[in-house]
Formats: C-alpha cells, structure tokens, sequence
C-alpha cells in the first residue's frame, strides 16, 4: 500500500541529516515549480523529489546488497558509489513505500545520471535535483536560468557541468549521463 505524503515525508526525512532534508524541500519545492512551468504533473514530481536521496545516507555496503541480492544495476557497482542510491532508492520507494507508477520510479532511479529518452518527469526531478534553491556551485546560476525557458538547455548545462568537474578531478564519467547529455542535444537540435 502506498504511503499518504505526509507519512512519506515523515520516513524520509528520518533516514538524512537536516541539511540532506534541507535539500529534498527546495528539490520538492523546484520540482513543483518546474512541473507547473512545462506541463508535467506537480503530485507526482514532488512524490519522485521526496524520495530522491532515500537512500543516499544509507551504509555503502547495505546499497551494494540490494543491488546484488536483487539483480538491479550490477554493472553500477564499477562505477562511483554516489550513484547506487538512485537505483537503491527506486527500488526501495516501490517495495517498502508502495509506489507502483513507473514514471515516479524512474525518476528516481535516473536523477543522478538522466538517460536516453528522459521523459518529462525524469527532466523535472533531475533538474531540480541540480538547481534547487540550497545548491551553490560554480555555474549554477546558469543552469537556472536556462532552465527558465528549457528544460533540456537546462539538463545539457548541468550534465556539462557534471561531465567537466569529473574530468578535471580525472573521474570516470558514467556513460548514461554522457548518453543523456548526447540524447538531449540531438532533441533540441531535431526541433530547430
């Protein structure tokens, strides 16, 4: 059965710190906004942005079990650890939490890492995952007022943004951020 918001909220916010909740109200509150802006459906942004970083305090070693034991993104496991807790939490926000809609669990599972053919509600969360009212890093004062007329435009600059500080601390970049950024550009450039 699936939790009412408020139960929501209450769960979710015990399992982070106060300032990683900080950050789940302005990406719930931008989610919204970003929802009412371009036409994608407010309840279920904000559902997909309370739940985002669910389980991104969890021990390292208890979201590696659940990726393994329940055969979810092995592949993620070669790649930074910052980015299991999406899958982690999309799998947590359907089997302890009761969410069924696949597009609320998506975008969870892809608002670190977006992907190819992103749908509206992946572009909301993961946007505002990156421009919420509490982020401060360098550019994204640009992300956000891109995202004032684009979603994608938006999304590209943050994934750019992303894509250059790994490659400046010499990181590996995950490929399906590289393929949504790619996916992304030819979208714009298709409809020029």
């Amino acid at each position: 059965m699936e939790f009412s918001r408020e139960a929501l909220i209450k769960s979710v916010s015990a399992q982070m710190p106060a300032k990683r909740w900080k950050h789940t109200l302005g990406v719930m509150e931008t989610a919204v906004k970003l929802a009412r802006k371009y036409g994608g459906d407010p309840e279920r942004a904000e559902k997909a942005a309370i739940l985002h970083d669910v389980a991104k305090y969890w021990p390292v070693e208890r979201q590696r079990e659940i990726i393994t034991q329940n055969h979810l993104s092995p592949e993620l496991l070669t790649y930074d650890k910052q980015l299991w807790h999406a899958e982690v939490g999309a799998f947590v926000a359907q089997t302890e939490y009761g969410i069924e809609d696949r597009e609320v669990l998506d975008a969870i599972r892809y608002h670190t890492s977006g992907r190819e053919g992103m749908t509206l509600i992946d572009k909301i969360v993961c946007l505002a995952d990156y421009i919420e009212p509490g982020r401060d890093f360098p550019g994204v004062d640009r992300i956000r007022k891109l995202s004032k007329s684009s979603l994608e435009e938006g999304l590209i600059a943050g994934f750019d943004s992303t894509i250059s500080l790994l490659l400046e601390k010499r990181k590996i970049v995950f490929p399906l951020t590289v393929m949504a950024r790619n996916d992304l550009v030819r979208v714009l450039e298709e409809n020029e």
